[in-house]
């Protein structure tokens, strides 16, 4: 290893590094409510000597984007880049969020969702994993060339942006804005396996309808539970068929790579009177590669094909929305300069050699690569199975590597000088 990456990776103080993600993870960044940390990360962006690109996010106009999605009406939104180097080489960004997802009810968690407590070689709190923790590690990256002495003759772009976990509203905004590079990495959590491939997710929304009667007489009725459940049998039906057909070897790992999953389900609004009506949301997986106006047609032809098997249903059918987040898949090659550099600084620092993987979570990753022509791979701290979940953790040695890789990805990407 040359002695100017061996300086950077002395200059990386982990001590340091765990502080700022503590710092981090008390902003209560739920969706809507990211500004606060935004204006502070633009902050430390700049007291570490990068040029920061600071602005308010007009929503109305990135509404007409034929990528735009999102659950959340904010009022307010800030996107927030910080450059270095000198733009004479190849360029890099690294993209991170730092919205989070609720933390649900505190008595589940063993420690406050909003203030890190590290134990056990574990950095607890909402967002340590999920994914503040995989930006603070790009952020000390860029900082260890600074304090180091070193200049990139490329330029590096450290994105924070808002809104993933609702659609990818702040990403969007940075590709409107032009920023593209010749690669990216976003620093998701994946288990410290290199991810060239991103499954792409759509919410959807059904509403069964039925007909409200007394319970006493509930004959006289028609419950949309009992049409519910033949339609959910149908979906779980075609999941399964969908899946067999899948063998992308990325995704061989999952039992199921691309799943359709009811997350809620709503009926009726008196505990004696049959419902009339019953509404189910949930996210359905889209295969690498597939079109999205095709399967939604698919998903929507299941739908139909039970209500045309149902007298009640033929005449009343279900109302299929699409709604909230759209992610779209999102690939690059196996071969792609920015995933062989990757991968030899980590087989450099881990000391074994990376795996490959599919992710089979909808990202931002879709965004960089299918609208800003910029070839981005995922790679971060954690298992992504401990996210959205009380006790959220991310294991302090995987910040150490990831923080380390980037730093040495970073100097021989964009190439460097002293």
């Amino acid at each position: 290893m040359p002695s100017v990456e061996e300086r950077v990776l002395a200059a990386i103080n982990m001590d340091d590094l765990l502080a700022f993600l503590g710092q981090m993870v008390a902003f209560e960044s739920l969706g809507g409510n990211e500004s606060p940390i935004q204006r502070f990360l633009a902050g430390y962006m700049q007291s570490v000597g990068m040029e920061v690109d600071v602005w308010d996010l007009d929503f109305k106009a990135l509404s007409q984007h034929p990528a735009f999605s999102t659950e959340i009406d904010r009022a307010e939104g800030l996107g927030v880049v910080g450059t270095m180097g000198k733009g004479e080489g190849k360029s890099l960004i690294f993209n991170g969020h730092i919205d989070v997802v609720p933390a649900g009810d505190l008595a589940n968690w063993h420690t406050s969702p909003w203030k890190m407590t590290v134990a056990d070689g574990k950095v607890y709190g909402r967002g340590a994993l999920d994914m503040k923790g995989g930006l603070c590690c790009a952020l000390f990256a860029a900082k260890a060339i600074r304090d180091a002495g070193v200049t990139l003759k490329g330029k590096l772009m450290i994105e924070s942006v808002i809104g993933e976990e609702d659609g990818g509203v702040g990403a969007l905004a940075t590709v409107v804005r032009g920023y593209k590079a010749d690669a990216a990495v976003i620093m998701e959590p994946t288990e410290l396996m290199i991810a060239p491939a991103q499954a792409g997710a759509l919410n959807f929304r059904i509403t069964v309808p039925g007909l409200a009667a007394h319970g006493a007489v509930r004959s006289e009725g028609v419950n949309p539970i009992d049409k519910f459940i033949p339609i959910y049998q149908a979906l779980m039906a075609f999941e399964t068929e969908r899946n067999q057909q899948s063998n992308n070897p990325l995704f061989e790992a999952y039992a199921i790579p691309f799943p359709i999953c009811v997350g809620t389900l709503n009926a009726g609004n008196w505990a004696s009177t049959v419902a009339e009506s019953l509404t189910f949301e949930g996210r359905f997986g889209i295969a690498l590669g597939e079109d999205i106006p095709t399967a939604r047609k698919s998903f929507e032809a299941v739908v139909d094909k039970v209500a045309q098997s149902d007298e009640w249903l033929r005449e009343h059918p279900p109302t299929v929305e699409w709604w909230g987040g759209q992610f779209e898949s999102a690939s690059i090659p196996i071969d792609h300069p920015i995933v062989t550099t990757v991968g030899m600084a980590f087989s450099e620092i881990k000391g074994s050699e990376p795996i490959y993987r599919g992710m089979p979570y909808g990202a931002d990753m879709r965004l960089l690569v299918n609208n800003g022509d910029t070839p981005t791979l995922m790679f971060g701290p954690g298992n992504v199975r401990k996210a959205h979940q009380p006790d959220e953790y991310v294991p302090v040695e995987d910040l150490a590597v990831v923080v380390r890789t980037l730093a040495l990805t970073a100097l021989r990407f964009c190439g460097y000088e002293e």
